[in-house]
């Protein structure tokens, strides 16, 4: 969970979001250093007077800042490259779960498991247990097994939805007709929060997303209980 006045992201909960993580850190740290150079030059030239013909005019110079900036974005674009790949990768997934956006809430099915399905309303304000968040509390949460690669499969019966939890690098849209997919791995339990991340309507900012990781032993027992 985020807390107030949290400038960076939230603590990142699987492999991809760690890598997100460093990925914004080392981008951020190039476009410190350029706009630091940009901030001296500018102040150069307006401390002084000093001018030099040969040097603003040299084919030299010319070349280092046409091949420099290439480098710079080299530099950007392969680490970008390989996270991406790493987010559309999906190999041997231990349990496939779909989640269908709806106006306002979420539906899910565990199509490993018969018979297993539910709908996740946002607890309203009235009806909050102590410790619950406001605005962010599901009825039914989804459970799901720690350190196991899981696939989500991603769609919406009515308008345009996206479903994202920041914590886990997650976010895909729920579009009408397509079957969106993505991947996610815990490398720790806990409950872990969401929302749609797309403006779907008068209730868009109603329809929380709460997952549950757990161990594999609790998530089995949870299962037998919501089929029967």
């Amino acid at each position: 969970m985020p807390y107030p006045m949290q400038l960076g992201f939230q603590d990142a909960t699987s492999p991809i979001m760690e890598e997100l993580t460093y990925f914004h850190d080392h981008t951020l740290m190039i476009v410190f250093l350029i706009s630091s150079l940009v901030l001296y030059v500018l102040m150069l030239m307006l401390t002084t007077k000093l001018t030099h013909t040969s040097t603003m005019d040299a084919q030299e110079i010319e070349t280092i800042w046409t091949i420099m900036p290439a480098i710079i974005l080299v530099l950007i674009a392969l680490p970008s490259l390989r996270i991406l790949y790493m987010m559309d990768e999906i190999f041997n997934p231990y349990l496939t779960v779909k989640a269908m956006g709806h106006q306002w809430y979420w539906s899910y099915e565990y199509t490993d498991y018969e018979d297993l399905s539910f709908d996740s309303y946002m607890v309203p304000t009235q009806d909050l247990n102590p410790g619950q968040l406001r605005l962010l509390e599901v009825d039914n949460r989804v459970v799901l097994p720690m350190e196991l690669p899981i696939r989500m499969l991603i769609s919406s019966e009515d308008v345009l939805h996206a479903w994202a939890v920041p914590s886990l690098g997650l976010k895909a849209d729920a579009v009408p007709g397509r079957l969106n997919q993505s991947t996610l791995t815990s490398t720790r339990p806990g409950v872990y929060f969401g929302q749609c991340s797309e403006i779907c309507g008068s209730n868009h900012s109603f329809m929380p997303i709460v997952l549950e990781m757990t161990t594999l032993k609790y998530f089995e027992n949870w299962s037998h209980m919501m089929q029967t």
